[in-house]
C-alpha cells in the first residue's frame, strides 16, 4: 500500500521552503548542520574501516582531523568491532594533542567493555572516573547497575541496585527492576525474576514496556512460548504498547515450533499495531515462505527489504551496529584490503541536524544521496522535537527519487502533528488516506486520540472517534471500548466534563461497558473537581454493571473523599473496602486518619487505626493499578501466569 501524497503538497509550500533565507552556524567551515553531520559521518567510517583493517597505522592521521570531537569518538566506539579495537582506539586518542574524554565517550567504552565481559578493564575504568581522572565525569548507580548486567556480574548488580534504592529519594525506577529481572533470567534463576516483577508490583513502581519484554523472553527461553503469548495477548488491555522486539521473540519462537499458523495471527496483529517488522525478522519469515506460507501476504511482501538495498556492502563483524539502526544505504565503505562496511548513520543525529531547515539543509541532503526507504523515513520522523521541521522534512521527501510515502511514514507524522495540536495537518493526511482507500492501523486512531487530549483539541479528538476511525475497518468490541476509553481521557483532559458523561452514557448504551481502570479515572477526574456527586453516580454504576471494585478502586475513592474532604463518604467507602477482605496502602490509610480527625471524626479515626491492630498485618507499600491504565485484576493475571510457568523452581 504505497501512498501518492506528493499532490497533497502546494507549490507554494517546497516554494516557501526553499526560499527561506539561509542561516549562519556557530561551526565554521561548514554551511549547515547537515553538512557538518555528513562530515562527522565519513571522519567515523574511516575509523571503523581502519578498526577492522590491517593497516591500523593510519588511524593517528585520522585521529589528528582538527574536527575530531566527542561526537565522532563516542560513535567510533560504540561501532568498534570489538572491545580489544576499542582500547587500541583509546590508547591512541591519548596521544592526540587537545583531546580530553567526555562522559559519552567514557560510557561508550564501558558499554564496549561490559558487553565483552571484559571487567577488569571495566572496574579500571570506573575506578579511574571515581577518582576524577577525568574531571567531572561521573556515573550513576544505573550506569554501574547496566554495565555490570552487561557483563553479567549479578553481584556488583546487587550490590549497586542496594545503593541506589537507598539514595532514592522516592521509590527506585522501574528500569532498576528490569536490569536486575532480566539477569536473574539470563541466568537461568528464574524464581528470582518472578520475585522481582512481585516487587515491582508490591513496591510501586508500575511495570512498563520493557518489564513485559523481559518476561516474554525469558518465557520464550525456558520452552514456555504459549505461557509468553498468552502475558503478550494481555498487554492491550493493561494500556502497554507492544513492540516490535516482543513481536519478534514470539515470532521467532513459532517459526522454530512451526506453528506457522500462530506466526500469521502475529502478523496480522502486527498491522493492527502499526508496526513494521524488522529485516531481521523478514529474513526470519523467509525460510517459512520457502515451505510454501505466506507467498500471497501483501503485508510481508511490502515488509521484505528495499531491492536498492542488495548492491550494498555489509559488515564484516557481526559486532557491528543492527543493521536496522543505521540506514545509509547509498553506497558500500571500502578499504585497501577490498572489504565492505555498511556506512554508518544515526537517524537521531541526523533529525538534530534538520532542526534548522533551509536552503541548506536541502542542498547537503540532495548531495548525500542517501537512499531514502520508509524505515528510514520513519526513524527520522521519531526523532523530530519540532513538528514543522518534522512537517518540511515529510514534504521534502515525498519529492525525492525512488520514494513514495505509505501507511508507516504517514502515521508516524500524523501522530507527531496531533501530539503538537496541528488539526488541520492532520485532516489533509486523513482526507488523503480516504481518497487512496487506505487502511489506519488502529493503534494510529487511539493514539491520535490521545494526542488530542494533550493537546487540548477535544472537539477534533471526538471527529477522529466519530468519523475518521471508520478508516480502521471493522473494530472489535474490545477495541472499541479501549477507544472509548482513550476518549473519555481526552475530553477530561480537555475539560469537556458534561461531553465526557454523555460519551460514558452513549458508550453503555451502545452496549460497550468500560473497565474497572477506565471508571477508576472518571473518578479520579471528579474526584479531584470536588464533583462527589458524580463520583458517587459512576461507583454506582460499577456496582450495577457487576464490575467488582478492585483495592486501587478502592484507593481511588478514599483519596479523592479525603482531598474534598469528604472524610465521613471515604469512612464509608473504607468499610466496604475492608468487608471485602482488601486493605489500602499505607500513604491511604494515613491520608484517611488524618482526614477524619481534621473533620473531628476521631472515633472513626481510632477505628481505622484499631483495625489493622486487630488483624495484625502490615500494610502493602503500594496498590497494583493505575487509573486509566491497568487494574489489580490484569496484574494478578500476569504474574499468576509467570509464576506459574515456573511452579517446580519456586517450590
Amino acid at each position: 500500500m504505497m501512498m501518492h501524497i506528493r499532490q497533497l503538497f502546494s507549490k507554494f509550500n517546497i516554494i516557501t521552503i526553499l526560499n527561506q533565507q539561509a542561516r549562519s552556524y556557530a561551526r565554521d567551515p561548514f554551511p549547515s548542520k547537515v553538512t557538518h553531520y555528513l562530515y562527522r559521518a565519513r571522519l567515523i567510517d574511516s575509523i571503523r574501516l581502519v578498526l577492522r583493517s590491517n593497516c591500523p597505522n593510519s588511524l593517528p592521521r585520522i585521529l589528528n582531523d582538527r574536527l575530531l570531537d566527542s561526537f565522532v569518538v563516542t560513535q567510533a566506539l560504540r561501532s568498534s568491532p570489538s572491545a580489544i579495537s576499542a582500547l587500541f582506539l583509546v590508547e591512541e586518542l591519548e596521544k592526540v594533542q587537545g583531546f580530553s574524554h567526555t562522559k559519552n565517550t567514557l560510557h561508550a567504552l564501558a558499554t564496549v567493555l561490559a558487553k565483552a565481559h571484559r571487567t577488569a578493564e571495566l572496574k579500571s575504568l570506573i575506578d579511574d572516573i571515581t577518582a576524577g581522572r577525568f574531571g567531572n565525569v561521573r556515573v550513576s548507580y544505573m550506569n554501574l547497575m547496566q554495565w555490570h548486567a552487561a557483563a553479567g556480574d549479578l553481584e556488583s548488580v546487587l550490590e549497586f541496585w542496594d545503593k541506589y534504592r537507598f539514595t532514592a529519594n522516592k521509590r527506585a525506577c522501574t528500569e532498576s527492576y528490569n536490569i536486575v529481572m532480566a539477569l536473574y533470567a539470563k541466568k537461568g534463576m528464574d524464581s528470582e525474576a518472578v520475585k522481582i516483577f512481585c516487587r515491582i508490583l508490591d513496591e510501586g513502581a508500575n511495570p512498563n514496556c520493557r518489564t513485559y519484554t523481559v518476561m516474554i523472553e525469558h518465557l520464550v527461553n525456558s520452552g514456555k512460548s504459549l505461557a509468553a503469548l498468552e502475558v503478550f495477548r494481555l498487554l492491550p488491555s493493561m494500556r502497554i504498547k507492544r513492540t516490535l522486539k516482543q513481536y519478534s521473540i514470539l515470532i521467532e519462537s513459532f517459526i522454530y515450533l512451526k506453528q506457522f499458523e500462530q506466526v500469521k495471527t502475529l502478523l496480522d496483529e502486527m498491522q493492527v499495531d502499526g508496526i513494521l517488522p524488522s529485516r531481521a525478522m523478514c529474513l526470519s519469515l523467509q525460510q517459512i515462505v520457502e515451505e510454501g506460507f505466506l507467498k500471497d501476504d501483501e503485508f510481508f511482501k511490502e515488509s521484505l527489504s528495499d531491492e536498492r538495498i542488495k548492491s550494498i556492502g555489509y559488515s564484516i563483524d557481526s559486532g557491528d551496529d543492527d543493521e536496522d539502526e543505521n540506514e545509509n544505504l547509498s553506497h558500500a565503505c571500502q578499504y585497501e584490503d577490498k572489504k565492505q562496511l555498511k556506512p554508518w548513520l544515526d537517524p537521531k543525529a541526523l533529525a538534530i541536524a534538520l532542526q534548522d531547515w533551509g536552503p541548506s539543509e536541502v542542498s547537503a541532503l540532495e548531495g548525500a544521496n542517501f537512499v531514502w526507504t520508509r524505515r528510514l523515513v520513519c526513524k527520522i520522523l521519531r526523532n523530530f522535537k519540532s513538528p514543522e521541521t518534522a512537517w518540511n522534512f515529510f514534504c521534502w521527501v515525498a519529492c525525492q527519487p525512488g520514494f513514495t510515502h505509505d501507511i508507516y511514514t504517514v502515521q508516524r507524522i500524523m501522530t507527531l502533528l496531533a501530539r503538537r495540536g496541528y488539526t488541520e495537518l492532520v485532516d489533509r493526511l486523513i482526507s488523503k488516506i480516504r481518497i487512496e482507500g487506505m487502511r489506519l492501523p488502529f493503534s494510529t486512531i487511539r493514539l491520535i486520540i490521545d494526542f488530542y487530549g494533550i493537546s487540548k483539541n477535544a472537539d477534533a479528538a471526538m471527529k477522529v472517534f466519530n468519523v475518521d476511525r471508520a478508516l480502521c475497518g471493522p473494530i472489535s468490541n474490545f477495541h472499541l471500548m479501549i477507544l472509548y476509553s482513550s476518549l473519555l481521557r481526552a475530553l477530561t483532559k480537555c475539560g469537556r466534563n458534561t461531553d465526557a458523561l454523555e460519551t460514558l452514557d452513549e458508550m453503555i448504551l451502545n452496549g460497550i461497558f468500560p473497565d474497572i481502570q477506565t471508571f477508576s479515572g472518571l473518578m479520579q477526574h471528579f474526584a479531584d473537581l470536588g464533583d462527589i456527586k458524580t463520583v458517587q453516580k459512576l461507583f454506582t454504576m460499577v456496582r450495577q454493571s457487576g464490575l467488582e471494585p478492585d483495592a486501587y478502586l478502592y484507593k481511588v475513592l478514599i483519596q479523592g473523599y479525603c482531598k474534598s474532604e469528604r472524610a465521613a463518604l471515604a469512612w464509608r467507602i473504607f468499610e466496604d473496602m475492608k468487608n471485602s477482605g482488601l486493605m489500602p496502602d499505607s500513604d491511604t490509610k494515613e491520608l484517611l486518619v488524618k482526614s477524619l480527625w481534621k473533620e473531628g471524626r476521631r472515633r472513626e479515626a481510632a477505628a481505622v487505626e484499631e483495625s489493622y491492630e486487630e488483624i495484625n498485618e502490615v500494610l502493602p507499600l503500594a496498590l497494583r493499578g493505575h487509573e486509566w491504565s491497568v487494574s489489580s485484576a490484569n496484574l494478578a493475571r500476569v504474574y499468576n501466569i509467570y509464576s506459574e510457568s515456573f511452579l517446580l523452581s519456586i517450590g
